[in-house]
């Protein structure tokens, strides 16, 4: 779900995935996933983008026409081999 800023509360088994960088906007937006999605997506390499039309699989939309895109491919071994070891940031 994509919420305004500050209506979002994270709690200590949610797992940053990382930070969306937007035009016109100040600070990047944190894109966090429950630790159990987590559990089951992290072999994936998750892309977000913003394209033109109408969606509904997020809580929030715009005016101007533009939607939310996740795009997504399993991580190569080489790059599996490389995020193994990476220590996944929490809301705690």
């Amino acid at each position: 779900m994509c919420y305004q800023a500050g209506e979002f509360r994270v709690g200590g088994q949610d797992v940053l995935l990382g930070e969306l960088v937007v035009a016109g906007i100040q600070e990047p937006i944190g894109f966090w996933m429950s630790a159990s999605q987590f559990e089951y997506w992290k072999h994936t390499h998750l892309t977000v983008d913003v394209v033109d039309g109408r969606g509904g699989g997020f809580s929030l939309e715009t005016p101007e026409g533009k939607r939310f895109l996740i795009r997504s491919r399993l991580f190569s071994q080489a790059e599996w081999a490389i995020l193994g070891d990476e220590v996944v940031p929490t809301g705690r």
